[in-house]
């Protein structure tokens, strides 16, 4: 018997050629009707044939969907046939924003497919760097606003050429209904320009920077999300050459290596960091380092781990294909604290006393999108940095409704912005220190993204830290105004606490006796917390222990200088003569101003004139330990 089913599908659907994989499991099962987006609701399918075959074609959606896609729900509604299609058919998109859900898709990497269409020679995109198809390359970062069809990313300002026309209209092509393909008669192409931004003649502008980075030279590289900023590995000179450009004695770098094989020369690769490493997101990941340690010893200095990703565009292959070397850096792509750059022209401006040349391209980036940093703990992966690949990434939240949106902004260091909507809570890109003018506008830039992308006209509240001084709360505020909401002031370890309940996915009424130790947050009572013991639920908690708070001479200077720290916590127990005497023989080259410095630290503590900052704070305890041990005097 015939029979039809009005079949609605929600989740990760757009950008992933879920469209292309409908139509292919549809025309298998011998079915007629078609596949529409539906802007932010998902995807509608309706479908006449067999029952068993309708049947069959709703199990091949959840069991054989592709890697990328995630579904939350298949609403199926059935009926009879009514005889009104002769075929399947992929349908134009629609925007049907009345119905409340919505999924950006995320950038994954090139697809093997792909990779190998860029390295078969007379390909159309024999080393073409922008090569993707319906299973891989960038959608976040070129996206404007939803559905995901072409007209509504940046590719539109690359119209296809007959040739890759053909293939977006053939249901049989892989690249079929895939709105970022392109080839290297219609697509972006790279070019490369000197550090004043002067044409550079070349046959091939990646064979040239691979020549360059092999003879030490550095080069910005503008890529998927974001511009990276790429150095020769192993040549000690080189690497701190950089270091002194970006000003950044320690802080560990980043590193980027063809393949697995090379990555093993330097570091441990277990199986779970190996399907990691390669997976379709593509993050850097923190790999013990060999005790034979091939790259230079200043890329992670006095670390046991390097961070390592592989390439995940194909502008890197190419570029580690035809390098000389193990590895190059591959480090964020902006000045000191700033976040990201994704414009040429900014690029020009504010890296040029940082690079010798820069590698770019014509497309543009929308959205800013940083590495993702994950490491295995316990054998669980675990992130440091949840960004690209990974966000837009939306989860149930069991406090959750879906008649009440807001947007939480985080505190002011490695803030990600996040949306309730719908009853879940969609995070975006991490965004960095929000604690000069650009990081505020990358936010502002985020959320503002965010909320046009899902039609969102007007909030119910916007939350933000509880500390009166962080620039998050300042756009807090400013939003609120704007959208018309109210503005929610949470305590730091609160949020960290309930952030973990979610992790455990505890139910609504989940109660918890939480340990929230960090570096510092405001407290409830205005004083510096970072050692608190609370028993939490997700509305509200009950501080019930802390450490002992200790002195802080300078205040946040001690966050910079932790043996300001150390004297603080010393000087309940020792004579002032003692600590002075410490601090000289031991810790001099933590104080800039050497033994007027020490004096003025002493002076605070012990003259009793001055009403000292105290803390909790387990993260300055540590640091203070750091300090005595001359393993870290002043923070990088």
């Amino acid at each position: 018997m015939l029979r039809r089913a009005v079949i609605h599908v929600r989740g990760l659907v757009q950008g992933v050629g879920f469209r292309p994989f409908i139509y292919r499991i549809a025309v298998a099962r011998g079915l007629k009707g078609y596949v529409l987006n539906l802007g932010d609701a998902g995807v509608e399918i309706v479908v006449e044939g067999e029952g068993d075959a309708i049947e069959g074609f709703i199990r091949d959606i959840s069991e054989k969907k592709p890697a990328v896609a995630r579904i939350d729900s298949i609403d199926v509604k059935w009926a009879e046939a009514t005889g009104e299609f002769d075929e399947f058919r992929i349908s134009v998109s629609c925007d049907k924003r009345s119905v409340r859900s919505s999924v950006i898709p995320r950038d994954v990497a090139i697809c093997d497919l792909c990779l190998a269409d860029m390295l078969r020679e007379g390909s159309r995109w024999y080393h073409y760097p922008f090569t993707a198809c319906a299973a891989c390359g960038p959608r976040f970062t070129i996206i404007e606003r939803l559905p995901y069809d072409r007209e509504n990313t940046t590719m539109r300002d690359f119209p296809l050429c007959e040739e890759c026309l053909k293939e977006y209209r053939d249901p049989a092509d892989r690249r079929y209904h895939a709105q970022g393909i392109c080839c290297s008669k219609c697509g972006p192409q790279v070019f490369l320009v000197d550090k004043c931004g002067n044409p550079v003649e070349c046959r091939d502008p990646i064979d040239e920077v691979a020549r360059l980075l092999s003879e030490g030279f550095i080069v910005a590289v503008k890529g998927i999300g974001g511009f990276h900023i790429a150095a020769d590995a192993s040549n000690d000179d080189v690497v701190l050459e950089l270091r002194r450009r970006k000003n950044r004695p320690q802080r560990p770098f980043a590193v980027m290596s063809l393949d697995v094989a090379k990555v093993k020369s330097y570091a441990y690769v277990s199986e779970e960091e190996r399907q990691l490493l390669e997976s379709l997101e593509r993050p850097i990941v923190l790999l013990r380092k060999r005790e034979d340690f091939s790259l230079s010893e200043f890329i992670a200095p006095g670390l046991d781990t390097v961070g390592v990703m592989l390439p995940y565009s194909g502008l890197h292959y190419l570029l580690l294909m035809k390098f000389n070397g193990l590895a190059l850096i591959m480090t964020s792509g902006n000045p000191s604290g700033r976040p990201i750059v994704v414009n040429e022209n900014i690029a020009l401006k504010s890296l040029t006393g940082l690079v010798d040349y820069f590698l770019l391209h014509n497309r543009r980036i929308m959205n800013r999108c940083d590495d993702s940093v994950m490491r295995m703990v316990g054998g669980v992966p675990t992130f440091i940095r949840r960004s690209r690949g990974y966000v837009p990434g939306y989860f149930e939240v069991p406090f959750g409704r879906r008649d009440v949106v807001g947007v939480a902004l985080g505190a002011e260091e490695r803030v990600v912005g996040s949306l309730l909507y719908d009853g879940r809570c969609i995070a975006f890109q991490h965004i960095g220190d929000v604690d000069n003018l650009e990081s505020f506008d990358a936010l502002r830039e985020s959320i503002l993204f965010s909320l046009k992308v899902h039609g969102v006209r007007k909030l119910d509240f916007v939350a933000c830290d509880l500390n009166p001084a962080f620039l998050t709360t300042r756009l807090a505020s400013e939003l609120a105004e704007e959208y018309g909401a109210k503005v929610i002031k949470v305590q730091h370890h609160h949020a960290h606490a309930a952030s973990l309940l979610l992790d455990c996915e505890m139910p609504r009424d989940a109660q918890a006796l939480v340990i929230a130790v960090d570096g510092v947050g405001y407290g409830s009572d205005g004083s510096a917390w970072g050692g608190e013991f609370l028993l939490v639920s997700y509305s509200g908690f009950t501080r019930i222990g802390c450490f002992k708070p200790q002195p802080m001479p300078g205040g946040d200077l001690c966050a910079v200088y932790p043996c300001r720290m150390l004297a603080g916590i010393l000087s309940s127990v020792m004579r002032r003569e003692e600590l002075r005497e410490l601090l000289i023989t031991r810790c001099l080259d933590g104080f800039p101003k050497r033994e007027r410095e020490v004096d003025l630290v002493l002076n605070q503590l012990y003259s009793g004139r001055f009403k000292l900052l105290h803390t909790s704070s387990l993260g300055r305890v540590l640091d203070a330990v750091s300090a005595l041990l001359g393993i870290c005097r002043v923070r990088s």
